[in-house]
């Protein structure tokens, strides 16, 4: 009983520990401890639902609607580029409310043991709409999410029959562990993050992630 768990467990880790634009997005509201809880849990959920029609059979339904997957990579390299010019825009000229932290929510901002006062702060708490909606496309205008959990994960899945769903409960256990123990665990590297260089140089790197990551999906494959 346990052998498929274990197998849904390893390719899930597998399939979700990269560096990528969902991760670094994570890690990013990990590190600035805002609504840590809730992206985690957005991409923890979304994952879920994706094994769950992946191991439906919904994978083969994108095989025989190519097009859906081209319009969801036009979307996904939109959005990453776009994402990536503002993480440039933050890293090129940081703004002085971005260095302000509210000394009023402790705890809130980036890192803690810093103080607002001192202008070495990062930045100030991002309403959650905007967090939410930024996760939930960073989730789900991903192509490869489509191809990798839906369709692949799915396939290996129903490989083991009538214990398929517990190949997709060790998924997606894979999903809630990696997901809400990078965000959480995020805020430990606040100690090298705790100078406004430091952000700069984290945005640069995701700006130059997001970016790469965006014109690859559209170009030719």
């Amino acid at each position: 009983m346990l052998t498929p768990v274990l197998a849904g467990l390893g390719l899930g880790f597998s399939l979700i520990i990269a560096i990528g634009a969902q991760n670094l997005f994570v890690l990013r509201q990990g590190l600035r401890r805002e609504h840590v809880f809730v992206v985690a849990a957005i991409c923890a959920a979304s994952d879920a639902l994706l094994i769950a029609l992946g191991v439906s059979g919904v994978g083969f339904v994108l095989q025989a609607v190519p097009w859906l997957v081209d319009a969801v990579r036009w979307a996904g390299a939109a959005f990453l580029v776009t994402y990536g010019v503002l993480a440039a825009r933050r890293a090129w000229r940081p703004s002085d409310r971005a260095l302000a932290v509210d000394e009023g929510a402790p705890g809130e901002g980036l890192p803690s043991g810093v103080s607002g006062s001192t202008g070495s702060a990062t930045a100030t708490r991002s309403r959650l709409l905007p967090v939410v909606l930024t996760c939930l496309a960073l989730t789900w205008l991903n192509p490869h999410v489509y191809l990798d959990t839906v369709f692949l994960l799915g396939t290996v899945a129903n490989t083991h029959g009538d214990e398929r769903w517990l190949f997709a409960a060790g998924a997606m256990a894979a999903s809630v562990i990696w997901f809400f123990g990078l965000a959480f665990g995020a805020r430990y590297l606040g100690r090298w993050l705790s100078t406004p260089r430091a952000w700069r140089i984290l945005d640069a790197v995701i700006a130059v992630v997001m970016i790469a990551l965006g014109v690859s999906l559209v170009l030719p494959h």
